[in-house]
């Protein structure tokens, strides 16, 4: 394998990507949901005796308007269901959004959830600890594991280009979701946050297994081997490892996609991204860092 060839275009692509993921986020930013923000999410089927469709959903949108409770926001699910969601509201209040759906025909609710804003922030601060927690402690876990490798690559580094590629793999499905959030209304809630920390999770044991390769042939390494070999011949022996386990993966969540409930749609696609960017760096970005940063030690030294 040609590291230093693939080496530019992986750090080219993955420039790009993680360009445009910020650019997004800067721009658009995220869509959050009523998880985040507080509100009131309520999920209805329509049952009319005769087996007719779904009512228009520009029509519920209007009923809903007139009722003066905000932005509100409906959307189709399945057949004949609906998942609208608003501010917080109140129990008298959740009955005039039940009797405004009855006027359409037969309906019954589903589920009705509401959560308070300051639960909302709560929730979404935790959220943000736990994802930097679990980066830490990536570090020193991998810091740890490889402690007995101090050449030429210091067993701290190990552990901080593993991280470097995590950021890689959130902030893709970040940018992603939030040019989703603008361009359809897709929000991200508590799942999403889920979502993310699974990615991690998948991600930093996929790159522990190349890294451990790498530790393995460095142990054995044969006369003349240079470091970049070292980890090319490393990265060959793991190619095939970690794409089939990756593609074994990628059927489970894309069957869950097209063929699961709407609820958990985009919690799906969420790692579906993730996997995908998170295979990637865990071959073409973590270990080739090491080799970049044991090229530039050795021109600066």
């Amino acid at each position: 394998m040609n590291l230093v060839r693939f080496r530019k275009f992986s750090y080219i692509l993955s420039g790009i990507l993680i360009f445009a993921s910020v650019l997004s986020l800067i721009f658009y930013g995220l869509k959050l949901g009523i998880d985040f923000t507080g509100g009131s999410i309520m999920e209805a089927e329509f049952l009319p005796p005769t087996g007719g469709a779904r009512p228009d959903v520009v029509q519920i949108q209007a009923k809903l308007n007139s009722l003066n409770f905000g932005n509100v926001l409906v959307q189709p699910t399945g057949e004949r269901g609906v998942l609208i969601r608003l501010r917080d509201l109140s129990e008298p209040e959740h009955q005039q959004v039940l009797s405004a759906l009855l006027s359409f025909g037969q309906a019954r609710e589903l589920r009705f959830d509401s959560i308070g804003p300051t639960i909302g922030k709560e929730l979404k601060n935790r959220s943000i600890w736990a994802t930097i927690l679990v980066l830490v402690m990536i570090i020193l876990y991998v810091a740890f594991a490889f402690r007995q490798v101090s050449r030429p690559v210091s067993s701290w580094f190990f552990g901080i280009f593993a991280v470097v590629a995590l950021f890689h793999d959130i902030l893709i499905p970040l940018g992603t979701f939030s040019l989703l959030g603008h361009m359809k209304g897709i929000e991200i809630d508590t799942l999403f946050v889920t979502a993310i920390l699974t990615v991690l999770g998948f991600s930093v044991h996929d790159t522990i297994v190349v890294f451990d390769r790498v530790r393995e042939n460095l142990r054995h390494q044969t006369k003349g081997e240079t470091f970049e070999e070292t980890v090319g011949r490393s990265l060959s022996q793991t190619l095939t490892r970690s794409v089939n386990t990756s593609l074994t993966v990628l059927i489970v969540l894309v069957a869950l996609y097209f063929l699961g409930s709407d609820t958990t749609r985009y919690f799906s696609l969420a790692l579906i991204i993730g996997v995908i960017a998170g295979t990637y760096s865990s071959i073409f970005i973590a270990s080739p860092l090491l080799v970049t940063w044991n090229n530039f030690r050795s021109k600066k030294s």
